[in-house]
């Protein structure tokens, strides 16, 4: 765990190869990942309402990052010098985690236009 903080284990450019449960940990968020996109497809695509932006924005998001992390993947078990290296798996996370803030940050919109929904509708009701 010690090695975790240190800027030899993110910055080397030859890394060891990752151990086996931690490869399987990373098959598991890349299966997962694969998983929900085809969901959100289902809900994004195929319907529509309020919240298909939102499930689109899922399918994207998803299936970016599924590809993404496929590559990494293939990278480090191949152990390809530079592509390898540790620091993707951190900018990786960090693109997630921005992303992810954008699309909560979008479903966090959604009660006000339900609001401005119900009010145009409660205004056309009384125009012929």
């Amino acid at each position: 765990m010690g090695n975790l903080f240190t800027l030899k284990f993110w910055l080397s450019l030859r890394p060891p190869q990752i151990l086996p449960i931690y490869q399987k940990v990373f098959v598991g968020i890349i299966v997962f990942l694969l998983i929900f996109s085809v969901i959100s497809y289902f809900f994004g695509f195929r319907k529509k309402g309020l919240y298909a932006s939102v499930w689109r924005s899922f399918y994207s998001f998803s299936l970016s990052n599924f590809f993404v992390g496929l590559f990494i993947f293939f990278f480090n078990y191949e152990l390809i010098p530079f592509l390898s290296a540790r620091f993707w798996f951190l900018l990786w996370a960090v693109m997630m985690l921005v992303w992810a803030f954008f699309i909560f940050k979008s479903l966090a919109k959604i009660p006000e236009k339900k609001k401005k929904i119900a009010e145009e509708n409660e205004y056309k009701k009384y125009i012929p």
